[in-house]
């Protein structure tokens, strides 16, 4: 059973109170709205762990997140970055669920106080929403779905002082470049300057990692920048 519009209320106060007054980078611990919503997440990570499919985790993360919504728009509205496993830990369930602009509202809050990870996640927190986006769209891309590129756009943005290793950042430069060149042809070249932005993301992937993927990528981006280009005089 969903929460009412009265109780949903109260936690994002209770959330906004408690974020508001706990100590940048200790832990957010001790608060009611904490405590309670950590005891959730408790709860579902044991659900989670009873289903061995990743798309049926996903799904389930899917029906879990309204719950924690409340406690999350509390914290990022005033929190002052207190270490909270809460919500590093719905910032990566919303990116699996495929709320990828949830998690980066999240991401941005994260970031910007330096929050870590849990340990169980192994990676910096910069690389993990670099990489977990990154490998969503080349995913999509794989099967020719599409992916929006504002969502990488601001990943990039977000993540672009992180540090990582060059083969996670080389997948975020892939899935951007092949996002930025999609669908373009000599009949629909797409914005001026499109095409040549998406061959310097494909090139800056491959700089990174020269076995990422995307050398065919850039050959078909470079051939086609070839055809729409004026010719030289005109």
């Amino acid at each position: 059973m969903g929460l009412s519009l009265t109780q949903r209320h109260q936690r994002r106060v209770l959330a906004s109170l408690e974020a508001a007054a706990a100590s940048p980078a200790v832990p957010m611990a001790g608060g009611n709205a904490y405590e309670l919503q950590l005891a959730q997440l408790l709860q579902d990570r044991l659900r989670l762990k009873q289903v061995q499919s990743n798309e049926g985790k996903a799904a389930l993360k899917l029906q879990m997140l309204p719950a924690y919504e409340p406690y999350i728009q509390g914290v990022l509205e005033a929190g002052n970055g207190a270490q909270d496993e809460v919500v590093t830990t719905i910032m990566v369930w919303r990116i699996d669920a495929a709320d990828y602009v949830g998690a980066l509202d999240i991401a941005a809050y994260v970031l910007q106080h330096g929050l870590l990870m849990p340990d169980r996640f192994e990676r910096s927190t910069g690389c993990l929403i670099a990489e977990e986006v990154a490998e969503a769209a080349l995913k999509a891309q794989k099967t020719n779905g599409g992916f929006e590129l504002s969502t990488l756009h601001r990943t990039m943005e977000l993540t672009a002082e992180q540090d990582m290793p060059d083969e996670a950042r080389a997948k975020l430069y892939l899935a951007t470049g092949r996002a930025t060149v999609a669908g373009l042809t000599l009949e629909n070249p797409g914005q001026p300057g499109q095409v040549a932005a998406g061959i310097e993301l494909l090139k800056r992937a491959i700089e990174l990692n020269s076995s990422c993927g995307g050398k065919k990528d850039l050959d078909g981006a470079e051939r086609l920048l070839k055809k729409i280009a004026p010719p030289e005089g005109s």
